[in-house]
């Protein structure tokens, strides 16, 4: 017997940044040695104090399921986090936990989306946005935020995107795969924007709440404009910042009927959040958070560091990052050049092939939306840093 696909899973694309990994992992398990800066999970390890409550809560026997809302205890400690770092007060009926970002941003748009439904996505994105979009019936809406603009959404640019279909904005800052950050003043230009459109919903994305350099801070259109609060939801966990991709612990924070209607959602799907994780996530949120600065730090020194080291590099355009953990130059400059093999490099795609032939894993803009550029990743070791960089200056000067 061979099973037939739906078509909404023949459509799906896979997600490119996992695509690579894979891939690096392939080379690897053949010999070849390649410097991965694919990665978008950071390199260091969680911190012991959030370890030792997973080992603590195994001990006592916290090995059950939990309620699909998430813990009680965990729901309280993101309640208190929301309100210490981000002034924002939202009662436990307002707060999901889920298996990741990832699970939630999917099962928001489960439960809003109606076929042909318009979301809008600013270019470049996070790979999966379009496809869990697509995968619930929506119609992903792109506008093209490019260099000139600073990777960011506009006033006038939105206004343009929505239609009587339009749903639901994304907003992702610190943004991956660019590193852009919104100031308080360009948010509330598209909070304007938004008051116009009450049918539009809005997901913010701050996974890399945290990781911002140089000053920034992350803002999210709550803070800026408290009337947005009921149409407003917010996405985040405990991933990136707290070195936790593993542990699947993400949460949500809206209206008490959308929150509702994901954890319903989730009692149909995972049933719950692993109670374990649940757990560490807890004294993730509630304990000292030295380690989350002193990581912070280390990523800085690791941006400034691979910014240095390509300077060098002929045909890349450098743009600075005010978060999260990569770099997203141009590589307009290396488009018709000529390898030595005499293929001619046509886009980013192939500009990253190339690299891979010379040893270095990156990823090409195209599946984030925006060409031609790369995206490489930091949270990776200094070594790795230096030699990857080392052969994608090389590589770059043997071009024609």
């Amino acid at each position: 017997m061979s099973f037939v696909l739906a078509e909404r899973v023949s459509r799906l694309k896979a997600s490119a940044s996992i695509v690579a990994q894979e891939k690096v992992a392939r080379l690897a398990a053949a010999g070849v040695a390649v410097v991965d800066l694919t990665i978008g999970e950071p390199c260091i390890d969680t911190a012991p104090h959030i370890i030792a409550a997973a080992i603590e809560a195994m001990r006592a026997g916290d090995t059950h399921y939990t309620p699909a809302w998430g813990k009680l205890a965990l729901r309280q400690a993101i309640a208190r986090k929301l309100k210490r770092e981000n002034q924002l007060a939202y009662d436990l009926d307002q707060i999901v936990v889920g298996c990741g970002a990832k699970q939630l941003t999917f099962e928001a748009f489960a439960a809003t989306l109606a076929d042909g439904d318009e979301v809008v996505i600013p270019a470049p994105y996070w790979v999966s946005y379009p496809e869990i979009v697509r995968l619930n019936g929506g119609t992903p809406v792109f506008v093209e935020c490019g260099e000139k603009v600073g990777f960011k959404l506009g006033g006038g640019a939105l206004e343009r995107a929505i239609t009587p279909r339009t749903r639901w904005l994304i907003l992702n800052s610190p943004n991956n795969p660019t590193g852009a950050v919104y100031s308080g003043d360009e948010l509330g230009e598209i909070a304007a924007v938004l008051a116009r459109h009450p049918q539009v919903g809005v997901m913010v994305d701050e996974i890399y709440e945290h990781l911002t350099y140089d000053g920034k801070a992350s803002l999210n259109l709550v803070q800026v404009d408290s009337r947005l609060a009921l149409r407003t939801l917010l996405i985040n966990g405990l991933s990136k910042a707290y070195a936790m991709t593993g542990w699947r612990v993400g949460y949500a924070a809206g209206p008490p009927a959308l929150i509702a209607a994901i954890a319903k959602l989730l009692g149909q799907s995972t049933s719950c959040p692993c109670s374990i994780s649940q757990t560490a996530a807890i004294a993730a949120l509630d304990g000292d958070q030295a380690h989350v600065r002193e990581a912070v730090a280390v990523y800085r020194q690791k941006r400034d560091r691979m910014l240095a080291l390509l300077a060098d590099a002929p045909g890349l355009r450098l743009i600075r990052p005010d978060g999260a953990f990569y770099l997203y130059p141009s590589v307009a400059g290396l488009i018709g050049r000529k390898t030595p093999d005499g293929k001619i490099l046509e886009t980013d795609s192939d500009v990253a092939m190339y690299l891979l032939e010379h040893g270095v894993a990156v990823l090409d803009g195209a599946p984030y939306g925006l060409s031609p550029f790369l995206r490489l990743s930091f949270a990776t070791s200094f070594e790795a840093i230096e030699e990857g960089c080392r052969r994608i200056v090389e590589a770059s000067n043997r071009l024609g």
